[in-house]
Order: C-alpha cells, then sequence, then structure tokens
C-alpha cells in the first residue's frame, strides 16, 4: 500500500457514525474514516456474527478486543485474539471472519 496526497490530520475514531451491515448471523458495525486510497475502520461484530460472503480485499486486521476465526477459503481456520493481527494482500486468499463472543477490530485497507 502506497499512502500519498493526504495531510497530516488527527480525528477519533468513536465520533464517526457506525454504518451497520448483516452477516449470515450477526452484525458488523464499522466506524469508517477514508482518505486517498486508505480506509481507516473500527470494526466491531456482535455475538455470533459469520460474514455472509468471501472477502478478496488485502487488509492490515488488528484485534483490540475479544477473538474471532478467520476462515480461508481454502479450509485454513486461524483464531485470532486481543493483541494478534493478520495482513493479506489483494486476490489472494479470500477469507471470512466469525465470532461466538463479539469481537472489536482495527482494519486498514
Amino acid at each position: 500500500m502506497e499512502i500519498k496526497d493526504i495531510p497530516f490530520e488527527i480525528f477519533k475514531p468513536e465520533d464517526l457514525t457506525a454504518e451497520e451491515h448483516n452477516g449470515i448471523t450477526g452484525k458488523a458495525f464499522w466506524k469508517v474514516i477514508k482518505k486517498g486510497n486508505v480506509r481507516f475502520r473500527i470494526v466491531e461484530y456482535s455475538p455470533g456474527y459469520q460474514a455472509d460472503h468471501w472477502c478478496e480485499k488485502g487488509h492490515v486486521v488488528y484485534v483490540l478486543e475479544g477473538e474471532f476465526v478467520s476462515e480461508l477459503k481454502d479450509g485454513r481456520k486461524d483464531k485470532l485474539t486481543k493483541g494478534m493481527c493478520y495482513i493479506v494482500a489483494d486476490n489472494t486468499d479470500a477469507h471470512r471472519s466469525s465470532t461466538a463472543n463479539g469481537v472489536k477490530l482495527l482494519i486498514v485497507d
């Protein structure tokens, strides 16, 4: 990722309005700021959340609170807990998320 043409800016994620997205089960709440080619999100998945699609977008994902499972389309599954992160490039490993008890993530893509 190349970050360009974005001047220095301070913001508070808690001041952003959450967007609601339904999963197969549960809900995802995204607080988003997009500048240039960069999207910064604080994402919360409700307990019992399961994504409704395979994602092929590249991300850097950091677990702020809770835990979740990242499942890859090839069948691999990884459980990530507070303080863990993953990185994946665009169009490489399709993935989707689920959580039993809820999770709060920082995602940059």
